[in-house]
């Protein structure tokens, strides 16, 4: 496969050697910039045919893990105790001190956004050690809170760190920060040690939506005006960014959007997030053949950027009118990506455990009420799968999400899944 057509259709490179590759991807992101919906449509049907045989296999081979037959749910009482273990690994992790120099950080904002959201799941549903829950939490917000002050843009910004981790984040904002300095745009990308704009590239809704959708929660939890405020300016600044080739940066604002509408009842908020997502993030999509569902390009491919993308259209379909003319659009190809990788892990195995946790529960969360659609995409079988799975590892001792699915794995176990109620619970609650 042309690797450089790969990476261009992605999103994840700029320019390349290759003409040919190149006016590929500058077709796709002029038209998306035009937001033209037939530009669109032809540009991806050009990286469609340059990939032919190729498309939706991800950059990464999937490694596949296995459920056993006897992998059993942690029990409600289990998932009660469950949090303990790791408060003190959540207080060596803690960065976010204000006042720090943010420009030392080895790590991106959305990791105490994730600790936020786990730390309300655990008060929501009264876990051992709940009473310091929201202090932590509001903890991380405030420190969110003066990062969004600090770069003076609404959005939520990112480390304008340089060398400090290799972790994969941390080492594309280096590159991204590299790029900006020899072009003489350092000065209009960084503000206070924080990248506050990212010149179309893209990479900035990440950390944005994750900051911003936490904070809407914090807000539902404490109705905490400031919070309120604060993550509205997240949503202010992510309907202003254009459209970029790489669906699943566009993705994550569609979920934050779509989360604004949600809470505030802005229907300024849907609007952008259903064009989003109708220009920026379902066109990638295949529709036909063998790995209909997937998107694509390899980069999107991968399982965990799949489930992102599908749980913004997940919440994006939960805030449309059952009347509105695009929710069959936005239901089809949720339908479609949730069926797709849903198989696989009943008949393959685990592909991915963070997104897709965090994904199906968000999905049985927003359409409990249709168990239809739930049983025609798999959900609740490959929920069951991947928390039998994810609860075997807990009882080995490791913490097998991230923050947020963790605090929400445990809250849905808590709960007992009553509305599902899930097979093969094991233990004594």
């Amino acid at each position: 496969m042309n690797r450089i057509i790969a990476l261009i259709i992605a999103g994840t490179a700029l320019s390349s050697p290759g003409l040919a590759s190149e006016s590929l991807g500058v077709r796709l992101a002029k038209a998306l910039r035009e937001e033209d919906p037939a530009l669109i449509a032809a540009a991806v049907e050009a990286g469609r045919s340059a990939l032919a045989d190729h498309a939706g296999i991800p950059e990464e081979p999937d490694q596949y893990a296995q459920v056993s037959a006897e992998a059993r749910l942690l029990a409600p009482g289990e998932s009660y105790r469950a949090m303990i273990p790791h408060f003190p690994r959540i207080q060596r992790m803690k960065f976010w001190k204000i006042g720090c120099d943010p420009t030392q950080l080895s790590a991106p904002l959305r990791a105490p956004a994730s600790i936020i959201g786990c730390m309300l799941a655990v008060d929501r549903a009264q876990l051992e050690g709940w009473e310091q829950a929201l202090s932590i939490a509001e903890e991380a917000a405030e420190f969110l809170l003066w990062a969004q002050e600090q770069a003076g843009a609404g959005c939520y910004p990112f480390p304008a760190a340089k060398g400090t981790s290799s972790a994969r984040a941390m080492e594309v904002a280096t590159r991204f920060l590299e790029k900006a300095e020899a072009v003489g745009k350092l000065t209009e990308t960084v503000r206070n040690g924080w990248a506050f704009e990212d010149h179309g590239d893209g990479g900035l809704q990440f950390d944005n939506a994750e900051c911003g959708r936490a904070l809407f929660e914090l807000f539902e939890h404490t109705k905490n005006p400031r919070y309120l405020n604060s993550a509205r300016q997240s949503a202010d600044w992510a309907c202003t960014r254009p459209l970029c080739p790489n669906w699943n940066y566009n993705a994550f604002s569609v979920h934050l959007l779509a989360k604004a509408h949600e809470v505030t009842g802005d229907s300024r908020y849907r609007e952008a997030a259903l064009k989003k997502a109708l220009l920026g993030v379902i066109p990638g999509q295949l529709t036909t053949g063998p790995r209909a569902g997937r998107w694509m390009d390899p980069h999107n491919a991968r399982p965990a950027y799949h489930y992102i993308m599908l749980s913004a259209l997940a919440q994006l379909a939960a805030v449309l009118p059952a009347s509105h003319p695009d929710r069959p659009a936005i239901l089809s190809a949720l339908k479609l990506g949730l069926l797709s990788r849903n198989q696989e892990i009943l008949t393959l195995g685990i592909m991915n455990q963070d997104k897709a946790v965090e994904c199906l529960l968000l999905t049985e969360r927003l359409f409990a009420a249709d168990p239809t659609f739930l049983q025609q995409t798999q959900c609740s079988a490959a929920l069951d799968a991947l928390l039998r799975y994810a609860s075997e590892e807990a009882r080995r001792g490791k913490l097998p999400v991230g923050p947020r699915g963790w605090g929400e794995m445990l809250e849905w176990l808590r709960a007992g899944s009553a509305a599902h109620p899930p097979r093969n619970r094991g233990g004594k609650g």
